[in-house]
Parts: C-alpha cells; sequence; structure tokens
C-alpha cells in the first residue's frame, strides 16, 4: 500500500472529512464536555467510572472490566499527573490488575483516557495509529524503530 507522505493538504482533507461524520463529532463533542466540564478529576468512582464506560464503549477498548480500570486510576491520583503532563502517567493507567487475578496492559484506552483530559499533550494511540506508523516507516524510513517501541 502505497501512503501520500503527511502534509498539511493532507491533514486538512481528512480533518474536513472526519468532521462531515455526524456521529464521531457527537462522541467526541461529548468526551469533551464530560472530561474537560462535568467531571475533569480523577478523584470520585462515580465520576471516573461513567468516563471509562464512555470511552469503552465509543473506542471499542474491549475492557470487560470497568470497574477495576476505573479503581486503578483513583488509586493512582492523577490529577496532578495530568496537570504537568507526565507521560509516564500513560504506562501506569494502562497495567490494571482485574480482579486481583491477572494483569492487564490497556495502553491503548490510557491514551484515549489522558488523552481526553488533554488532547494538546496525549496523544491518542491504538491500532489504526500503529499500523499507520509501521507503514510510513518502511515508506520513508523516517524513524529507526520497532513495533515493540511504539507502547513504551
Amino acid at each position: 500500500m502505497e501512503l501520500i507522505s503527511p502534509n498539511e493538504k493532507e491533514v486538512e482533507y481528512y480533518l474536513e472529512r472526519w468532521e462531515t461524520l455526524e456521529n464521531y463529532v457527537a462522541q467526541e463533542s461529548s468526551l469533551r464536555k464530560l472530561f474537560t466540564k462535568t467531571y475533569p478529576n480523577n478523584t470520585e468512582m462515580d465520576e471516573v467510572l461513567i468516563k471509562v464506560c464512555s470511552l469503552n464503549d465509543f473506542y471499542s477498548t474491549n475492557i470487560y472490566s470497568p470497574f477495576s480500570v476505573a479503581k486503578n486510576i483513583i488509586k493512582l491520583n492523577i490529577d496532578l499527573r495530568l496537570k504537568h503532563n507526565d507521560v509516564l502517567l500513560v504506562n501506569d493507567i494502562a497495567k490494571v490488575n482485574v480482579n486481583g487475578k491477572r494483569e492487564f496492559n490497556f495502553y491503548s484506552f490510557a491514551t484515549k483516557y489522558c488523552s481526553h483530559h488533554k488532547p494538546e499533550e496525549f496523544p491518542i494511540f491504538d491500532s489504526y495509529v500503529e499500523r499507520l506508523l509501521m507503514l510510513l516507516k518502511k515508506q520513508d524510513g523516517f524513524y529507526d524503530f520497532c513495533k515493540s517501541d511504539l507502547k513504551e
């Protein structure tokens, strides 16, 4: 697959296309309001749980135990770290012990959770981004990295 190298014209084209997708625009608008106006803090279970469940539903992140994820976020006391743009926070949110049995790495979810609080500071990472970066690397050789490096 041949990709067009990213440039301003291409970005503007795809942003315009995205803005015509009514359901995505509405979902993002409601998430922005939820994360930045309605429940900007991360200390109350009911507030964090509704944010976790909303992200899980809108982005299909496959978190089958939202309560465990919300509990982890509260335990981490993340608000100050978000304020200071602590990029290590993503990995801390991602690692969740579910029902005291097994640790999961919900990295994609964690990037989305942080990004919805501070989109300019925390980029979203998911399988689409991973695929695109790997294709661009193969095509342009713009940077030397391995697939496993993308979640570090």
